[in-house]
């Protein structure tokens, strides 16, 4: 008989995959930009994400979430925040591939793709220590709108070298960045703002009071604020240590207890007599910021693709290893179909989130015009889509997958974020309305989708569908996410139609733009080539 305690049937441990070269959906949306594939930095990141360390680091990471020490021993106001060490292994790591703010100051091809498809494959290893990664990145564009403050900070911000050390910027050997904008009363009612900041009669220093009731990464070196100035709402940047060396009135309230994210920090501050320095005019505070809230909507379309992709990764990984009635389960059709249409999804996330890194390389006004209606539309749709994806894939490993040893909960606990984070469903799809009411926004659009027009008749009618619903002026606002959704899904068809293979593509459109699709994975038509589309997801 078979020994009843020996262990099988079980998939072994997801390790030894290069995250990158052996995602064939990355490689085909890269493609159409940049000839990227033997790009050394993406082979290391790609080896790296996919090794037994790594991945061995996440669980940790999150396990063990960060602890806040307002006061020393001596009762001294400290406000520090300590990381378990798998946190730090993880931020070494994404500051050392440059995954940061060094796309801004780099001479190569393609910086931002490059850095796109870095962050979209090291953010499948542990999401939570991307925020600071992505605060930082973000800050860059916001910080141009002042010379002296950009060339003071910028340089900093851009090193490889991760330095946690509680010191003023010019004798680190790197820094990074958060943010604090929104308060208990306002949220993104941002112009609802109360923190007030006074000039104190230096060049463009202020004294700021009050408080925020979610600061991005509080253990980082500097943040963009939002405060009230004497002529309207403001932005800031407030170092956690001035130039003297002092510390800067910083008092960290409470660490926000999460749904995910644990192992990032994510707090209430209040400022009492905080330094900080004016970027831009006064009253112009939205406008300053907006350049770091568009870059971290990029980043949140990118790690949103990111979650959907290590989902599907490891359904396909255990379905492939675990047998059920007579066979593996990534041979039935059932399943066949559940994971055929998660690499859908997938896919058609990863091209729509490189499409838009790919168009912030560009210098042309038509690729700013698509950035300002397809960031939004990505926001929307495809950090919309990612709790869906999360819980069935976790279904796909049964109750293996409820287990937190298996890392699917934390990838589920985490599906919900990036769609709450700059600006929710409703934000982004109100702001695709917004974009329409400029006409080159509209015609970026038109662009983008009638790049493939004629290759499929049900893309061509799902396109002439959203033109006709523009018709409808009065019913714009209750209809504003209807109307995302459709644009989102025929901007990804239409990358697929053109970029993808024919089974992806048809299959894509098929379900999402004609038919009965109602958004339950594993509803693909019957003849849908499930192999042929799982072949080339994974080696």
């Amino acid at each position: 008989m078979a020994d009843p305690f020996a262990v099988t049937n079980q998939a072994p441990p997801l390790r030894g995959v290069n995250f990158f070269t052996q995602d064939r959906a990355l490689g085909d949306a890269l493609r159409p930009y940049a000839d990227l594939a033997d790009d050394p930095g993406l082979h290391r990141i790609g080896a790296v994400a996919g090794s037994a360390e790594a991945l061995s680091q996440a669980l940790p990471a999150n396990q063990n979430p960060p602890v806040l020490r307002t006061h020393d021993r001596y009762g001294n106001r400290i406000d520090e925040v300590e990381f378990h060490p798998s946190w730090h292994w993880l931020m070494e790591r994404a500051v050392g591939f440059g995954l940061q703010a060094a796309p801004w100051t780099s001479d190569q091809p393609s910086p931002h793709l490059t850095r796109a498809a870095g962050f979209y494959v090291w953010s499948q290893v542990e999401p939570g220590h991307a925020c600071p990664i992505s605060m930082t990145y973000a800050a860059v564009p916001a910080l141009r709108a002042d010379e002296r403050l950009a060339k003071e900070w910028i340089p900093q911000l851009a090193s490889k070298e991760y330095d946690v050390r509680r010191l003023p910027a010019a004798e680190k050997t790197g820094v990074l960045a958060g943010m604090g904008m929104t308060e208990k009363q306002g949220g993104s009612d941002v112009r609802a703002n109360l923190t007030t900041a006074t000039p104190t009669g230096g060049d463009g220093e202020y004294q700021l009071n009050g408080h925020k009731w979610f600061c991005s990464a509080p253990q980082v070196d500097v943040f963009l604020v939002l405060a009230q100035a004497p002529d309207g709402l403001s932005c800031f940047v407030v170092p956690r240590v001035l130039a003297d060396g002092n510390r800067n009135a910083f008092a960290l309230q409470r660490l926000k207890d999460k749904l995910g994210n644990r192992s990032n920090a994510s707090s209430e501050v209040e400022f009492h007599g905080t330094i900080g320095y004016r970027l831009g005019d006064e009253g112009a505070g939205v406008r300053t910021i907006i350049e770091m809230v568009a870059a971290t909507r990029l980043d949140c379309v990118l790690g949103s693709a990111a979650l959907q992709r290590r989902a599907l990764v490891e359904a396909l990984w255990h379905t492939r290893h675990r047998s059920a009635f007579g066979g593996l389960l990534a041979d039935k059709p059932a399943m066949q179909n559940v994971l055929a249409d998660l690499a859908l999804e997938s896919e058609a996330a990863t091209a729509l989130a490189m499409r838009l890194a790919a168009a912030v390389d560009s210098p042309l006004p038509e690729a700013a015009a698509f950035r300002r209606i397809g960031l939004p539309l990505a926001k929307f749709w495809v950090c919309k889509r990612t709790p869906f994806m999360a819980a069935e894939a976790l279904e796909c490993l049964g109750g293996n997958g409820f287990v937190e040893e298996s890392g699917m909960p934390l990838l589920f606990r985490e599906s919900p974020l990036n769609s709450i984070w700059e600006g929710s469903g409703n934000v982004n799809a109100l702001d695709v309305l917004r974009a329409l009411r400029r006409p080159e926004s509209l015609e970026a659009w038109l662009l983008e989708v009638g790049a493939a027009r004629g290759a499929d008749d049900r893309l061509d009618t799902a396109v002439n569908d959203v033109l006709q619903a523009l018709a409808d002026v009065e019913g714009a606002e209750a209809g504003a996410r209807r109307l995302a959704a459709r644009m989102g899904l025929c901007v990804q068809a239409s990358l697929l139609v053109r970029h993808s293979t024919p089974e992806v593509a048809d299959a894509f459109v098929a379900s999402r733009l004609a038919g009965d699709w109602g958004g339950v994975f594993g509803t693909l038509p019957r003849t849908t080539p499930f192999q042929t589309i799982l072949d080339r997801t994974i080696g």
